[in-house]
Order: C-alpha cells, then sequence, then structure tokens
C-alpha cells in the first residue's frame, strides 16, 4: 500500500510540476505579446502627436528659419537672437493691456463695463502675431504686424481684428 501511495503521489506531483511549467510557459508568452501590443500603440500615438505638434508649430518664428534668418542682419547691424525676441514682444503687447481703456491692438472699443485685454500671443513669422483677446463677454482674436526698431523698441500695427457672438 505504501508503494502504490508512492506511486500516486509521484505521478501527481510530476503531472502539477508539468502543467504549472505550462501555465507559466504560456503565460510569459501572453504577457509578452500583450507589451508588445501595447509598446506598438504607444509608439504610434506619440508619433501621431509629434506629426500633430510639428504641424501646429510650423507657422511660428520658434520653427521657421527663413525668419530667423531675418534678425541675423548684417555685419553692421545688431543680431537679435528669436529666443529672446519672442518673450520681449509677447511682454510689450503684454504691457498695453495696463491701459485703462484696454489694449489698444485688440481693434476693439470697450463695449461694456469689462475693458479688452490681450490673454495669448503667438509670432507667427518675423513680421506677424496672432493674439487671443476677451473683455470677459466677448472674445476675438486680432491678427498684428510688428517691427523692430533702431533702438530695440517694438511698434504694432493692427492687421484684422474679429470678435465673435455673443
Amino acid at each position: 500500500m505504501q508503494k502504490s501511495f508512492l506511486l500516486y503521489a509521484t505521478i501527481i506531483s510530476v503531472l502539477l510540476s508539468v502543467f504549472t511549467y505550462m501555465y507559466y510557459s504560456k503565460e510569459l508568452a501572453f504577457t509578452k505579446a500583450q507589451n508588445n501590443t501595447y509598446t506598438k500603440r504607444y509608439q504610434d500615438s506619440i508619433s501621431t502627436m509629434k506629426s500633430q505638434l510639428a504641424d501646429a508649430n510650423y507657422f511660428s518664428l520658434a520653427h521657421n528659419d527663413n525668419a530667423q534668418n531675418y534678425f541675423e542682419g548684417t555685419q553692421n547691424e545688431k543680431f537679435i537672437a528669436y529666443e529672446k525676441l519672442i518673450p520681449y514682444v509677447t511682454e510689450k503687447l503684454f504691457d498695453f493691456n495696463q491701459d485703462p481703456k484696454g489694449n489698444p491692438y485688440t481693434g476693439q472699443d470697450q463695449i461694456g463695463a469689462q475693458k479688452f485685454i490681450i490673454n495669448k500671443v503667438k509670432i507667427l513669422n518675423h513680421r506677424w502675431i496672432i493674439a487671443d483677446y476677451n473683455d470677459g463677454q466677448y472674445w476675438g482674436e486680432v491678427l498684428l504686424k510688428y517691427f523692430v526698431n533702431e533702438d530695440e523698441s517694438i511698434s504694432f500695427e493692427i492687421i484684422q481684428s474679429v470678435i465673435y457672438q455673443k
């Protein structure tokens, strides 16, 4: 009886070992396949996002070599780095928000009690800026032309302004 018990115990332990080995080897293969699927999906998502970001930044001074070259100048002129120019121009445009009648470069007169101020600015190239503005009730966008003067001051000119309906 003891011999048959040892025989059955050995057979059961061998079968358990085989089933355990098969289970973990299949689980490892399944996990690897699942990880490969997720990795491919994430790489595709990252690639798509990079493409969308490149498309969104196509019209940007920071990514436009021709517009950047405009500020290089000749030997007699000063060099203006676009990395410093972008925040400088943006700051100068935001400074006009302090005007009690609102920012004059929104292209809109004050409608209600609130004044129009510029919220977001994107410098498109060496000459144009697009900006978003609002007064709390009305929203709009403005296309501006900017110039860097000899004394390194910035002057702005409104090209077109649009205000959206409420």
